[in-house]
Formats: C-alpha cells, sequence, structure tokens
C-alpha cells in the first residue's frame, strides 16, 4: 500500500510509515521488501546506497488474487459470505453503501 501510494520508497521510509501503526523491527521490514523483490512484487533500484523499491504489479490486480485466495481459503469459495464479515466488522459510510448496493444490483442482471 505504501508503494503505490509514494510511487517509490526505501526500506527505511517504508519502515517509518509502518511503524506508526505496526510494533515491528527494521530488519522485518526489510526482510518482507527482499522476498518481495524475489517474488517479483517490487523491482529495485540499486543506483544509491539506499536502494528504492517500486511495485510491478498493479493494486488492484493483487487484491484480485488475494480476495480470490481469501475466498476460497477462509470463506469456502463463497464471496458472500467473505462480504457479510466485513461488513459487520466494519461498517460502510453512506457513499460505500451506496456502491455496495449498486454492484448488487448489477449481480442481480
Amino acid at each position: 500500500m505504501i508503494l503505490w501510494q509514494k510511487g517509490e520508497a526505501s526500506v527505511r521510509e517504508v519502515h517509518q510509515v509502518l511503524s506508526k501503526t505496526k510494533d515491528s523491527g527494521y530488519t522485518t521490514t526489510l526482510k518482507l521488501m527482499q522476498i518481495m523483490f524475489e517474488k517479483g512484487l517490487v523491482k529495485r533500484d540499486e543506483k544509491n546506497k539506499a536502494h528504492l523499491y517500486k511495485p510491478t504489479v498493479n493494486r488492484q490486480k493483487i487484491q484480485k488474487q488475494y480476495l480470490n485466495k481469501m475466498i476460497k481459503g477462509l470463506f469456502a469459495g463463497s464471496s458472500g459470505e467473505l462480504i457479510l464479515q466485513a461488513l459487520m466488522i466494519k461498517k460502510p459510510t453512506l457513499d460505500e453503501a451506496e456502491a455496495i448496493k449498486k454492484q448488487l444490483v448489477n449481480v442481480k442482471k
């Protein structure tokens, strides 16, 4: 998420943002960035001392892949169950609720 927002960032920059909400060490962030690089999820500019990382895939593609895995693994293939659970955990804003209603109407067609 951070790399999609910033476009590119060093491990230190990513870690600074993450450390505001998560309690993890710099080396953990570094290792995760290296794993993402090895998997081809990010590319790395090694010209400077502090390597800059950029995402190689767009956010929507990754979201679809992970949601697909979640639906299959955690919700027995039921997208409806995923949606119900998500709505129980965090209520949508009015705008989000309207967008959900529109999507539900399209599903019925």
